[in-house]
């Protein structure tokens, strides 16, 4: 079965990661290289490994969180469908079976928040991780500009820490912020949308969803659940 290290060693792969990351910064955008697909792979893997499910499903969601931005190298509009398409004949090539495939290309291609929804557990880990992924280290060595409001919310997250508590199912992320650097505010700015998108992933896992800033909850945990 292929698993996350023959994508991570996938020729065709790192060349679309690295592309892709080179073009969001022509852009002005954060880091998006192998630092954030890593990021995304083993936290969307965490997630699930918590919550019990199989074996290998914690390995596609950790292999999807490797890949699900790579459409990113063709352009950032509509980048999930575009990485989904892209991806589907690598893994195929690579002799991944088509179930499999399938709900990789299906998380990919939904988790982008404006046309992306939670479909199936992989896709709701990996929308959870992907959104949570704010830190000082996403911030581009040597081009940190305190005009740019997604530097300065990044910057200012000194910790970022992902829970998961299966038995009471919260799923809970924890920032501790520099309130010097930016505010609880300019951060839901960016971010309210996202975090919203993850509060219904998390209910698609049968789980709450907690933001908590500086020790304080931020959102109604329980939105979403009757």
């Amino acid at each position: 079965m292929v698993n996350l290290k023959d994508v991570q060693n996938n020729s065709v792969v790192k060349a679309l990661i690295d592309t892709a990351n080179h073009y969001l910064e022509v852009k002005g955008y954060t880091e998006h290289g192998q630092r954030h697909v890593g990021y995304v792979s083993a936290t969307a893997g965490k997630i699930l490994s918590e919550l019990n499910f199989p074996d290998r499903e914690v390995e596609l969601a950790k292999i999807t969180g490797w890949v699900h931005d790579v459409g990113n190298a063709v352009n950032r509009e509509h980048h999930g469908i575009t990485g989904a398409v892209l991806v589907m004949p690598i893994l195929k090539d690579m002799g991944m079976d088509i179930e499999e495939i399938m709900k990789v290309i299906t998380a990919i291609g939904n988790h982008e928040e404006g046309n992306g929804i939670p479909v199936n557990a992989i896709s709701a880990a990996i929308i959870i991780a992907d959104k949570s992924d704010a830190h000082r280290t996403r911030v581009r060595k040597d081009k940190y500009d305190p005009n740019d409001i997604h530097d300065r919310v990044n910057y200012s997250i000194k910790n970022n820490n992902m829970e998961v508590d299966s038995e009471k199912k919260v799923i809970r992320i924890k920032f501790e912020m520099d309130t010097n650097t930016s505010s609880v505010m300019e951060y839901l700015q960016i971010y309210l949308s996202r975090m919203r998108m993850s509060e219904s992933a998390a209910n698609f896992l049968g789980c709450t969803f907690e933001l908590v800033i500086n020790d304080v909850i931020i959102n109604n945990h329980n939105y979403g659940l009757k």
